[in-house]
């Protein structure tokens, strides 16, 4: 009896071993460097015969960015509430571990703007079910301007993101000059352990054969716990029926006016109703954009700044519905 338990317990472990495990692959970054878009545009262009799961995680309690993403056709599970390694951590390790259950090829986790990344990597580490997983080329988005500003290279949160990544994607170039670019080559360059990849989106969109980019060996370290890793900023969301329509100039106008209407705004986002279409409206550095998205679930919207009267966008928002 003993050795055929003794057996037993041989094939399960022999059996579990030639699981194909999960490989994750972590997209972080600073609010508004279009992770989202990113991994949209990688959705797009995956092998309908290799299964994904994605975790978004946002900072604010009302996910927009798994509504984005949620038309994809497959499976989106959100973490709201905070950082995935801290406030969310929790909800974070049941999250993939149900996300597991669906013995998907991929995983991509979407990081809050505010996450910090080695920290989510250490948990991801640390599941009970690691054998399960892989951890895959890690993303990281920066906009040159702010690579390059040495208010953020200062950040430790800032600089947790850039050190734990593989692959280091810049964004917005279009909106730099040749100088910020060109400092921004020199300074990624000379990082150390240097990276797998130096890429650019083109439109917001990345290459899915980045997905394969070498992981680097470097040392990952957890940036010291601080009581507050909002660097100052407030989150505010608010929901509306999927019954309630916006009218497309007020809503527009709404947007137009945020930056007014708000303190050190830095990133609005929402899913909306307008004329029977939902469209997604994406507000990041000074600029807005709109596409059409299959979320039918509600109309919701989220701001982060540093400060903002919510009754009065609240009152903003309630005017722009037909």
């Amino acid at each position: 009896m003993a050795l055929f338990s003794s057996r037993s317990r041989k094939n399960a472990v022999q059996a579990a071993s030639n699981t194909p495990q999960t490989t994750v692959h972590l997209f972080s970054g600073f609010l508004g460097t279009g992770k989202t878009t990113l991994i949209k545009s990688l959705m797009a262009q995956k092998d309908p015969a290799e299964k994904w799961v994605i975790i978004v995680n946002e900072f604010g309690e009302i996910g927009i960015d798994g509504a984005v993403l949620s038309d994809s056709g497959v499976p989106v599970a959100e973490v709201a509430g905070g950082c995935l390694c801290c406030t969310a951590g929790a909800q974070m390790s049941d999250t993939v571990r149900k996300m597991l259950r669906e013995k998907p090829q991929r995983m991509l986790i979407e990081a809050s703007g505010l996450a910090h990344a080695a920290g989510v990597i250490d948990d991801l580490r640390a599941l009970p079910e690691k054998n399960d997983l892989t951890i895959g080329a890690t993303f990281t988005l920066v906009d040159p301007r702010q690579f390059t500003d040495d208010a953020y290279a200062k950040q430790p949160l800032y600089r947790d993101q850039v050190s734990v990544a593989d692959v280091l994607v810049t964004a917005k170039s279009d909106l730099c000059d040749e100088g910020c670019l060109k400092a921004f080559h020199v300074q990624a360059a000379a990082l150390f352990p240097p990276k797998s990849m130096i890429v650019a989106t083109a439109g917001g969109k990345g290459e899915i054969a980045w997905l394969d980019a070498p992981v680097t060996a470097k040392s990952r370290y957890r940036v010291a716990e601080l009581p507050d890793n909002s660097m100052g900023f407030r989150t505010q969301g608010y929901t509306f029926p999927a019954e309630t329509q916006f009218d497309g100039d007020k809503i527009t106008s709404f947007f137009n006016d945020l930056p007014q209407l708000c303190e050190g705004l830095v990133r609005a986002k929402g899913v909306f109703r307008v004329l029977d279409t939902w469209v997604w409206l994406n507000w990041t550095d000074g600029q807005w954009g709109a596409s059409q998205v299959a979320w039918r679930r509600d109309n919701r919207f989220e701001l982060i700044a540093k400060d903002f009267d919510e009754e009065n966008i609240a009152q903003r928002l309630q005017a722009a519905c037909e």
